[in-house]
């Protein structure tokens, strides 16, 4: 750097986007690739390994068991090791043992190895929530994390027709396509966190294209932020405990629960509209992704006062129920559709679901406060696939799962309906923090 008249903090934030957005938001690409996958190998499994329905939803659940379990004890160490050693590492791992889902076995190997993928993968989004606290203040914070979700809808637009492309590699060296796929799919994590190791910094302090004037001032204006910020709300990990945070957990629970079925199912339920090749149910199973990110880059902006959110949120549960109603019980045309509408909802409700936890809690609470109920959460990864799975291997049919995940929204959208965000439990009247662009 040569620049010795520090930028204007406008600047610097689209500087900050620029340099450190394109990385985490391929990192999480990557992430979702290689945990949901094996959607695509779901068939093959069973016909190759003799892996059941039932064992394959337990297989897929149990990446979240470990993942959410891991989460809080990773984002510690990232903390104090730095984030471009510990986010390097994470990729390292998850993209080897992703790999080595290639050589699986049987339902033994395959447990264990979905249960280490969960160890090794977790952190990486508690982490990135933290690391972005070292960059961008809370206006930009949104839209930073925003962007960083949209790689969910990136991972599964791309993930269906490139596992079905690989999957076209079925006898290639003797080897089934199932194997090529997990292969060629997490060995580039694993190359990508070179990538990670050399270009992300830790903090302002350590970029090389921020003048050090530059980087005390970012660094100053975040602190300063921080501290305005802890003279309000609950600063004690009790407080995540309460009442309105674990209303708020159940919610995103029962989300979490009908976002990881639709990844899990999706191909295979496609799979059943009639004569498909592999890369036309790759193809199809994108569509609902494509909706999603549409949803998440124009509504959640909307949720801008207490009153708004609360709404949309009880109104975005309702219509992923609705949407896995009329998939559960049409054709094929009209049952991609009511996916489709579903979707569309996905991490808007995600967004609006944070903003709960985020306006009861500060400081310290706040960091581990999103942490946990991010893990717990994430156990709806775990208890969805399973009962999918077994749902689909009693009755036959993967749509009675629909049914039972759809009633579980209805279930949840009343729960909102008792949400109420810090400023409202105290009486106050104010705007809920606007939402820009996509997710938080």
């Amino acid at each position: 750097m040569t620049t010795t008249t520090p930028r204007a903090p406008s600047a610097l934030d689209r500087l900050m986007f620029v340099k450190l957005m394109p990385l985490l938001i391929a990192a999480y690409v990557l992430s979702f690739l290689d945990r949901t996958n094996i959607a695509l190998a779901k068939h093959s499994l069973d016909v190759d390994l003799g892996i059941s329905a039932a064992a394959y939803g337990l297989g897929a659940g149990l990446f979240f068991l470990t993942y959410a379990l891991s989460e809080i004890p990773s984002n510690l160490i990232m903390h104090k090791v730095g984030a471009r050693f510990w986010i390097a590492r994470i990729m390292v791992t998850w993209g080897l043992i992703s790999a080595a889902m290639a050589f699986v076995q049987g339902e033994t190997s395959f447990y264990a190895l979905r249960l280490l993928l969960g160890i090794a993968e977790a952190g990486l989004f508690p982490g990135v929530m933290l690391y972005l606290t070292y960059w961008f203040g809370r206006e930009q914070r949104a839209r930073a994390t925003g962007y960083f979700l949209l790689g969910v809808c990136v991972a599964n637009i791309l993930g269906g027709p490139l596992g079905a492309m690989l999957m076209k590699l079925d006898g290639a060296l003797g080897w089934h396509g199932w194997q090529w796929m997990f292969l060629l799919e997490g060995l580039p994590a694993a190359f990508f966190a070179l990538v990670v190791w050399k270009k992300l910094p830790d903090r302002p302090g350590k970029a090389s294209w921020l003048t050090p004037a530059e980087a005390q001032d970012i660094e100053r204006r975040l602190t300063q932020e921080a501290e305005e910020g802890a003279g309000h709300g609950g600063h004690s990990f009790k407080q995540c405990l309460t009442p309105q945070i674990l209303l708020a957990i159940f919610v995103y629970f029962c989300h979490q629960i009908t976002i990881y079925t639709v990844i899990f199912f999706l191909p295979s339920i496609i799979a059943r509209y009639g004569e498909l090749s592999t890369l036309q149910v790759g193809l199809l199973t994108s569509l609902p992704w494509i909706a999603a990110g549409l949803g998440a880059l124009f509504l959640p902006r909307f949720a801008n006062t207490a009153t708004r959110a609360r709404r949309m949120l009880v109104a975005g549960l309702l219509t992923m129920a609705l949407g896995l109603i009329v998939a559960s019980v049409s054709g094929p045309v009209f049952s991609l559709m009511g996916f489709c509408v579903s979707a569309v909802m996905f991490f808007v409700v995600q967004s609006i679901v944070f903003l709960y936890p985020a306006s009861r809690l500060r400081g310290a609470a706040l960091a581990g406060g999103l942490g946990f109920v991010n893990s717990c959460g994430l156990l709806g990864g775990f208890v969805g696939p399973s009962v999918m799975g077994l749902i689909e291997q009693s009755t036959g049919s993967s749509t009675n799962g629909l049914r039972v995940m759809a009633v579980l929204l209805v279930v949840a959208a009343v729960a909102a309906l008792r949400l109420r965000q810090g400023h409202e439990a105290r009486g106050t009247r104010g705007a809920a923090p606007v939402i820009k662009n996509a997710a938080v």
